[in-house]
């Protein structure tokens, strides 16, 4: 039977921003909003930022944007409904011109990838660490192939958690609707090292100063 979803929350805020971008920390599968909030300090950007904790509940702590039933290649309904769990979190608590920056872990970064498919015009900056995206066709891909919007996917090259069909699907997606920036981090598992932040970095400061 399926379990049921709650509504998305977030119990980790450093600040309710009123204008500018926002960073949002989407987890990975089992973990909580209490995760990447911890990189929030090292990255250094002086942004505002949310830590959102997934919808479905998994017991002992850790939550889920969705229940893997094959590895690497997710239904396409619940991680779209997981998507519009979080679309209804934003508009109920940022305002309408405040830009999202989605930076998602894992089964968060294939989140990340969501919202910059289904809303590009409220996305800067999605940062992918160790996801995939969705095998399916999603409302903004036709405005991303167009646009081009900047993406950072960075993984490890020890990472034997991803399955290598969704590595090949996202490797083929994203140069074709994205301005790609790729990292391959040698000797890291299913991971995130300082050199990845470095580049985490760089990636959204550079699309800010673009934006001004």
């Amino acid at each position: 039977m399926a379990q049921q979803l709650n509504d998305v929350r977030s119990t980790q805020w450093s600040e309710s921003p009123e204008s500018g971008a926002v960073l949002l920390f989407l987890h990975g599968f089992g973990s909580n909003e209490h995760d990447l909030s911890t990189l929030a300090e090292p990255l250094g950007l002086s942004l505002p930022w949310a830590s959102l904790r997934a919808p479905l509940e998994l017991g002992h702590g850790g939550a889920a944007w969705f229940e893997i039933v094959t590895p690497g290649v997710p239904d396409a309904a619940p991680v779209e409904a997981a998507t519009e769990l979080i679309w209804a979190w934003v508009e109920e608590n940022l305002a309408p011109e405040i830009k999202i920056i989605p930076i998602g872990f894992s089964q968060g970064g294939l989140m990340a990838s969501q919202l910059m498919r289904t809303r590009p015009e409220r996305v800067v900056a999605t940062t992918i660490l160790g996801g995939f995206v969705l095998d399916a066709t999603q409302p903004g891909d036709a405005s991303l192939a167009r646009q081009r919007p900047a993406v950072f996917w960075g993984r490890g090259q020890q990472d034997q958690v991803i399955a290598p069909v969704a590595i090949q699907r996202t490797s083929e997606f994203l140069p074709q609707y994205s301005t790609l920036t790729e990292r391959i981090y040698p000797g890291l598992a299913h991971g995130i090292n300082t050199d990845e932040l470095l580049d985490v970095r760089s990636h959204v400061a550079s699309q800010l100063d673009a934006a001004e």
